[in-house]
């Protein structure tokens, strides 16, 4: 067999069994196979998949009802002093480990708080009644009235750590203080309860859903084929999410779990079901029959959703490796999640796509046509021939424009949220301003420091020396009375900075106090655990990422039989999120377009977001080098060139790659939307990481880096070849061919460049 090169050369490919694989080795094979025998099993016996995926669901459901647990945000940093302090706390003095809020009250401007006193203790007088409030200090306590007299307020304890309480326990709190607006007062709830219970839904993944149905009807043409992604991702988003909550039983899951689940669920759920239907279609406008165009789309493009579906797992499980509990659950829920999105694509879509038949173009877009182009008349293999032709200014384009976009990512600042960032229409940000106006702004950054009596070797004369030496910190405002634990040997004292949450001078406050005071005192409370957890990140940020970057390089090279394949993903994969990183540094950190995301100031990035950005669009943007691939290197097995390779996959799969992108965009860019800007940073982080990653990443650099590599790009050490397990995402057509070898034809004919592929197979 005989191919024309790149160059206007002919060459003859053949098998060389030294450098070659000369036939699929059975791993290989059974993988595809499995994949596809899956598929045709749940296609002939669609209604047995369906009763089994009802009766897994009503299993679920019930051990949910039965056995589910409640949702937990645990934002401690295991091993640090502020978890050790709170540990001491829980064990030693219960009632000062509970969790705490805060209800203030301002009189009219010119008026004293002290004239409206009934109104006041109307409203505490129902605080009191409600479940989980142990206590309610006096608001008018010299000490909790401002130096003005306007402003004053409450502390309640609880007896249940704050993040227990719940959005209904916190708005039930809030709405309590309704006697006291009656009477011409402003009232506010805030505190550690009220910040750590506020609503945060967005409605976003109803606006996701609706643009991935308008979307899809664009793309296919026919309402049904629009449909059946929708409506799998669904149930699988739905199954995923009633198992998180089974998983709350054992493990302590993040109440942002389920919202970030099914975000992600929705979208990898959407675009699995999307690229298996496209290949599906395309198999039967080459003239397959249904069962045959199924199973062969099962056996390629299902092969190729297992790989994708397993990177976003390893890349969401691997939020465990920074140790924290919130992100561990956020994690393993999300894995949950995708898991089932992947099953349903490999069991429920052939099952449904079985019985509907030819009915998966009913519905048909009035001015759509279905028609079948061969793939040299499509706009992407014209491109990708165009990126052929010149592949260095392709190359360098896309990479300034890359690294431009990632060049504010150099200045990124972490620190973590506080009541002082949401936005002003929540309570909890209005009683964080009123405490800011009339007690400055450490009020709304407690220390908590706990003497240990025990290990200091202090006795309880000495802890006014203690609190004296705290006090003369140049970072404290003031440090309170002294609370004594029943048996004398714990001692809190609550201590109050001259600056905010968010204020590095904060952080050097805590610094010199831990480093001043003798072992046994442990600074905690809900600054100083924020600052912990923030060192925490920092941390283990590098071996998380290396540990994400090595798991989707094994995989890759496995999957690719090469070295350069996987290596050149990982480094566009960090490109793109490096341009992720400085489009959200520019628009919150340094204010740029603000306006146009009704931002009223700057805002550093959430300590978490580094982290949860790497995992998310790491594995998402690994599902389109997967897919891409995946086509040029089934194409590059048929016909050995390079060029026509990389223009086939681009054809085959561009079209179905920007779509499967412009759906996950919309869906972020739903979370814009919210008044949080920390949600909206959420939002547009992972909109213009998916749009970069589709655009100029998987249309423009890595067809112009694989023309440039050439024959390099499969290249695999020989004994790491037999190393290696053998995987394969090419059709089982494409996985018995043997690897193509160029060496100089002999006179032989070759094929036009322009035939199908069917026609340059040997």
């Amino acid at each position: 067999m005989t191919r024309h090169t790149h160059e206007g050369q002919t060459d003859m490919i053949h098998t060389d069994p030294d450098t070659a694989t000369t036939a699929t080795p059975a791993a290989s094979r059974s993988l595809n196979g499995l994949i596809r025998s899956v598929g045709d099993v749940s296609a002939r016996r669609p209604w047995s998949t369906f009763g089994a995926w009802a009766v897994l669901t009503a299993v679920v459901v019930a051990l949910t009802g039965a056995f589910g647990g409640a949702f937990l945000d645990d934002f401690t940093a295991p091993h640090s002093e502020s978890a050790q302090a709170t540990k001491l706390l829980e064990e030693r003095f219960p009632q000062a480990a509970g969790g705490s809020a805060v209800a203030v009250f301002a009189a009219p401007e010119g008026e004293q708080l002290t004239s409206f006193r009934s109104g006041v203790e109307s409203a505490l007088a129902q605080v009191a009644e409600i479940e989980h409030v142990a206590s309610v200090s006096d608001p008018f306590a010299t000490e909790r009235i401002s130096a003005d007299g306007r402003v004053g307020f409450a502390e309640l304890t609880l007896d249940v750590p704050s993040t227990e309480l719940g959005v209904p326990g916190a708005t039930a709190l809030a709405e309590a203080l309704d006697p006291a607006r009656a009477d011409g007062l402003t009232a506010e709830l805030g505190g550690e309860a009220a910040v750590n219970n506020s609503k945060k839904s967005s409605g976003a993944e109803g606006i996701g859903v609706l643009a991935a149905l308008v979307i899809l009807v664009i793309v296919f043409g026919t309402l049904v084929a629009a449909l059946v992604p929708i409506a799998l991702a669904l149930i699988a988003v739905a199954v995923g999410i009633s198992s998180i909550a089974l998983l709350a039983a054992a493990l302590d899951i993040s109440t942002a779990a389920p919202t970030f689940g099914a975000l992600i669920g929705l979208g990898v759920g959407i675009d699995y079901s999307l690229f298996i239907v496209s290949r599906y279609r395309e198999n039967r406008v080459a003239g397959k029959v249904n069962a045959e165009a199924l199973s062969a789309a099962m056996g390629s493009s299902g092969t190729a959703v297992f790989f994708a579906g397993g990177t976003v797992i390893v890349s969401m499980a691997a939020l465990a490796l920074t140790g924290v509990g919130f992100l561990t659950s956020i994690g393993l829920a999300t894995s949950l999640v995708v898991l089932f999105a992947m099953a349903a694509a490999l069991t429920l879509l052939p099952a449904l796509l079985s019985l509907l038949g030819d009915r998966i173009d009913a519905g048909r877009v009035v001015g759509r046509r279905r028609t079948a182009k061969p793939a040299e008349a499509t706009a992407w293999w014209r491109m990708a021939h165009r990126i052929a032709a010149r592949p260095w200014p392709y190359l360098v384009a896309a990479s300034l424009l890359l690294l431009l976009l990632a060049s504010p990512a150099l200045s990124l600042k972490t620190g973590w949220p506080n009541a002082g960032d949401n936005p002003r229409s929540a309570t909890e940000r209005r009683a964080y301003d009123l405490l800011t106006d009339g007690f400055g702004p450490g009020f709304n950054a407690p220390l908590v420091v706990v003497a240990d009596l025990k290990d200091t070797g202090l006795a309880p004369a000495d802890v006014p020396e203690l609190a004296q030496r705290l006090a003369a910190d140049p970072g404290v405002a003031q440090v309170g009375k002294p609370q004594v634990s029943a048996d004398g040997d714990t001692v809190v004292l609550t201590t109050l900075p001259t600056t905010g949450p968010a204020d590095p001078a904060t952080a050097q406050t805590v610094d010199r106090i831990r480093a001043s005071t003798p072992a046994g005192v442990h600074v905690t409370g809900p600054t100083a655990t924020t600052l912990d957890l923030d060192k925490q990140l920092s941390d283990t940020l590098p071996l998380f990422i290396g540990g994400i970057m090595l798991a989707s390089f094994l995989l890759l090279m496995i999957v690719f039989r090469s070295v350069v394949v996987p290596l050149k993903a990982v480094v566009m994969n960090l490109l793109s999120i490096g341009g992720a990183y400085g489009v959200v540094v520019a628009v919150f950190q340094w204010g740029w377009l603000g306006g146009l995301f009704g931002l009223d100031g700057t805002f550093l990035i959430a300590s978490p977001f580094p982290l949860l950005f790497f995992a998310v669009l790491f594995g998402l943007s690994m599902d389109y080098e997967v897919f891409l691939v995946s086509r040029i290197r089934e194409a590059y097995l048929a016909t050995g060139d390079t060029a026509e390779s990389v223009a086939r996959g681009l054809a085959a799969t561009g079209r179905v790659i920007t779509s499967g992108a412009l759906i996950m965009v919309v869906v972020f860019l739903g979370f814009v939307t919210d008044p949080s800007p920390f949600v909206q940073m959420i939002g547009l982080g992972l909109a213009a990481a998916i749009a970069i990653d589709a655009t100029v990443v998987r249309m423009v650099l890595v067809p112009a880096t694989m023309v440039l590599m050439g024959k390099a790009n499969w290249w695999l050490p020989g004994r790491l070849d037999r190393l290696l397990p053998h995987l394969s995402v090419e059709s089982d057509a494409m996985a018995h061919q043997p690897s193509p070898v160029l060496v100089p034809a002999q006179g032989h004919e070759h094929p036009s460049p322009h035939h199908s592929l069917e026609d340059v197979r040997p």
